[in-house]
């Protein structure tokens, strides 16, 4: 079992000079300058005391010196706390109480908001504010030292990194994981083989789960991403086709603004040969669209946070396992379906989807009470997601639990709806959120993006069009119509903000 550390230096070894990322301003970033410079700030640290089990606030834009930050504290055996920095003020704040970290490094645009939050930083020694306008070797600078590092001795179960749920929904929440579960991370995504390469855009921030427990099998595979400094359909596409990018990866929301912007038939996606979406439900109309427009295979991916790795589909498997399903368990994990007693069901039994592999998280930082809940008595995640295992072994989601909402009596599960509205003719995205109604108790409220604005559907057409798949107690009874659905900072459907907009055209006279 090679630890993150030890990974960051065998990579620049082998892949040395080799670009690992190249920035938004097109300056390449090799494999060998995170191993030189993540040894630099590891000293640094060291010099400030930070050791062992020591938390280390990475507030930080997706750019090398996030990487380089992380993989400093690896080296030294702390843990990097990764926050997002497109959240908001306050999110980043309860994030940083929850991780209680020793030092922070974050861009000195946001230095004064976090001295201003106070309560966030107690215990901090040390806010480290960098300069994001200057080069990264430049910027890094004051976080340098000399010392020699220190001899860690070989502990799989170190903790490496604590990874954030979104707490757009609640209090923040920090999966923690170790060296033991990245590693299995690499062994089911690339068998910790060296030097599959290929090229790639950076969809989602580094302080997510996909690049946080990813980063040892991706400096493994010696190949070049290119980042965005915020993700726009735009500026994707351009950067796809310039660099030749071999998988177009990400969150459904993405792939869809990109199919949908005026430039992508005139764009060259010839060297595309993989899309791999995961991070949110996937419709079927979508999974059919990219495959028509692009020719290419369509993968499926669907774990949580808590879990590292779940599900997936095949190249080479039939068209519904993508567009109805989200494949079957990944080597090594173990997909259950249980009732509210935790008891396993029957395939085609509907209920909480639970994931159990090496991978699963050690559990929420300094958070026992959450951990209990989250995690079954033999270890397993408890996902939140509803579903069933259909006959051939296919895990098929239904909805959130926490989504669902009750008409008249009768669950409704949004996720459900929406892929039967996704494909009507007029229709680009569409979310449903439930609204609460005297008689009913909820009703279902779909929220639309139009393909043309000036011909939106109407509610009936829409009606009409999921009534062959659903009952009638699951279609909509409102339609709200957006010029773009509300995104989180994980560029997903912002469920909360659908809900309160739901709830103040009710309220409205």
């Amino acid at each position: 079992m090679s630890a993150l550390g030890d990974v960051v230096r065998e990579a620049a070894a082998r892949h040395g000079d080799t670009p690992l990322y190249v920035t938004h301003e097109g300056e390449p970033f090799t494999y060998a300058a995170l191993d030189r410079l993540s040894d630099a700030v590891a000293a640094g640290l060291t010099e400030r005391g930070v050791g062992v089990g020591d938390v280390v606030g990475v507030l930080l834009p997706s750019a090398p010196s996030y990487a380089v930050v992380y993989a400093a504290t690896a080296k030294i055996g702390a843990i990097a706390a990764g926050v997002n920095d497109r959240l908001s003020a306050p999110e980043r704040a309860r994030c940083l109480a929850v991780a209680r970290p020793r030092v922070v490094v974050a861009p000195k645009a946001l230095v004064p908001e976090l001295e201003i939050e106070g309560g966030c930083l107690a215990g901090v020694e040390e806010v480290v504010a960098l300069d994001m306008d200057s080069s990264c070797e430049n910027m890094l600078d004051q976080l340098r030292g000399t010392v020699a590092l220190p001899q860690l001795d070989s502990d799989p179960e170190r903790p490496v990194a604590i990874v954030f749920t979104s707490g757009t929904t609640g209090e923040p929440k920090g999966a923690v994981f170790a060296d033991r579960q990245l590693d299995a991370i690499s062994e089911v995504d690339g068998g910790r083989a060296w030097g599959a390469g290929g090229r790639g855009l950076a969809p989602t921030s580094f302080a997510h789960v996909g690049y946080m427990t990813k980063l040892p099998q991706a400096l493994r595979s010696g190949g070049t991403t290119y980042l965005m400094k915020r993700w726009s359909a735009t500026e994707a596409l351009e950067l796809a086709a310039r660099n030749r990018v071999t998988t177009l990866g990400g969150i459904p929301t993405m792939m869809a603004l990109m199919l949908r912007h005026e430039s992508f038939s005139s764009t060259d996606l010839s060297s595309v040969r993989t899309v791999v979406l995961g991070g949110g439900p996937s419709t079927p109309a979508l999974i059919r669209e990219i495959r028509e427009r692009l020719g290419v295979p369509v993968l499926v991916r669907y774990t949580c946070t808590e879990a590292g790795v779940g599900t997936g589909t095949d190249p080479d498997g039939p068209p519904q396992d993508a567009e109805e399903t989200v494949g079957r368990a990944r080597p090594g994990v173990e997909v259950t379906v249980r009732d509210e007693a935790d008891r396993q069901l029957a395939p085609g039994q509907v209920g909480q989807v639970c994931l159990r592999s090496a991978a699963v998280m050690s559990g929420y930082w300094c958070n026992e009470e959450a951990t209990a809940a989250a995690l079954t008595a033999d270890g397993a995640v408890r996902t939140g997601d509803v579903g069933f295992v259909d006959e051939m072994g296919r895990l098929r989601l239904t909805g959130r639990s926490k989504e669902m909402y009750v008409r008249g009596g009768y669950n409704v599960y949004p996720l459900e709806v929406e892929n039967a509205l996704a494909d009507h003719p007029q229709v680009a995205h569409v979310a449903i959120a439930p609204r609460p109604d005297p008689v009913m108790g909820e009703i279902g409220v779909a929220v639309v993006v139009p393909l043309d604005q000036d011909e939106a559907p109407s509610l009936e057409s829409l009606r009409e069009h999921a009534r062959r798949k659903l009952a009638s107690y699951k279609l909509p009874e409102d339609l709200v119509v957006l010029r773009e659905l509300p995104r989180t900072a994980m560029e997903k459907t912002d469920r909360r903000a659908l809900s309160e907009l739901v709830g103040r055209r009710d309220r409205q006279p």
